[in-house]
């Protein structure tokens, strides 16, 4: 893990940022979730509509609290107890955050990640993130530096450079209540 490179992305993310970053699968955009300029500039930068919503990753489940609504229906220590299971479940969102994060609809796209560099990142900057593939949208997610510099060179605030996950693909997305995959 680079020290310097980990406290600047933090740091970028604070003054209202997006930085690329590593996940398990594939190279990520990411920016502090409530900052409607940073999500604007992700729209932007992948040329993607406002219609399809984000996922917010977080180091542990007390960050992702301030993004839900009720969850009575749900099991929580259930769905988030396998540290392993590769996955972002779509849960009820607290009505009460804005429409550019989360549009017309009543749910969130979370996980918990329990990749270093996302933890370290989340950790440091407490709280979650927005984490969106960094890829113009129909184009394949960047796997590599390279792949992600040739998309996004001189767009973003700052890059996280540190070890991708081990996943072959990004993370399969789930309702809990429903049972659907959505990917």
């Amino acid at each position: 893990m680079n020290s310097f490179r980990l406290r600047h992305a933090v740091h970028i993310l604070r003054q209202g940022g997006v930085i690329a970053y590593p996940t398990e699968a594939v190279y990520g955009l990411g920016c502090d979730p409530l900052n409607q300029q940073a999500l604007k500039k992700i729209y932007q930068l992948k040329q993607r509509t406002i219609n399809k919503g984000f996922i917010i990753v977080a180091s542990h489940f007390s960050q992702l609290e301030p993004y839900l609504g009720n969850l009575e229906k749900i099991n929580t220590q259930s769905i988030f107890s396998n540290q392993f299971e590769h996955t972002t479940w779509i849960l009820p969102a607290n009505l009460k955050l804005p429409y550019y994060l989360i549009g017309n609809r009543k749910t969130i796209a979370v996980r918990i990640s329990t990749h270093p560099a996302i933890i370290s990142l989340c950790s440091l900057y407490k709280g979650a993130i927005i984490s969106t593939s960094a890829n113009l949208a129909g184009k394949s997610p960047a796997k590599t530096k390279y792949a992600l510099l040739k998309q996004f060179k001189n767009k973003l605030d700052a890059i996280y450079f540190d070890t991708l996950g081990t996943q072959s693909s990004p993370s399969q997305i789930k309702d809990p209540l429903t049972g659907r995959i959505y990917r």
